[in-house]
C-alpha cells in the first residue's frame, strides 16, 4: 500500500504542476480573475495533499490499515474538492453548466478534513500506547 500512497503523490503532484501552468499560461486570458484565482486554489489544494501523500508511508507509528483509510479520505476528498473547482472555475468555457455541481466542493473539503482528523486520532491513540 505504501508504494500505491507514494505512486499517488506522485502523479497528483505532477497534474498539479501541469494545471498551474495551464492556469498561468492557458487560462489566464480566457477566464475571470475571480475564476482564476478558484483555479489555483484548486492547484494549491492538490499540490500540498500530493506533498502529504509523499510523507504518508514514512510515519511508522500508525498501522498500514489506519494509513489506508486517512489515504482514502484525502484522495477521495481531493478528487472532489480540487476537482469541483477545476470544473467550476473553467465553467463559462463549455456548453455544460457544471454549477450545479458545486455542491460536491464542500463534500470534498468535509473529506479531506475527515482524513486529518484520523490521522490526528490515530497519531494520539498509538502514541500512548
Amino acid at each position: 500500500m505504501n508504494k500505491s500512497i507514494t505512486i499517488t503523490g506522485i502523479i497528483l503532484a505532477i497534474i498539479a504542476v501541469v494545471l498551474g501552468a495551464f492556469a498561468a499560461h492557458g487560462l489566464k486570458s480566457i477566464i475571470t480573475a475571480e475564476s482564476l484565482r478558484s483555479f489555483e486554489t484548486g492547484v494549491r489544494y492538490q499540490m500540498y495533499h500530493a506533498l502529504f501523500l509523499l510523507i504518508l508511508p514514512h510515519i511508522t507509528y500508525i498501522s498500514a490499515i489506519q494509513k489506508k483509510r486517512v489515504y482514502y479520505f484525502i484522495l477521495a476528498g481531493l478528487i472532489l474538492f480540487s476537482g469541483s473547482i477545476y470544473v467550476l472555475a473553467t465553467n463559462n468555457l463549455t456548453s455544460i453548466d457544471f454549477r450545479p455541481f458545486g455542491i460536491v466542493t464542500p463534500v470534498g473539503g468535509l473529506l479531506i478534513i475527515t482524513g486529518w482528523l484520523l490521522l490526528l486520532v490515530y497519531v494520539l491513540r498509538n502514541r500512548a500506547k
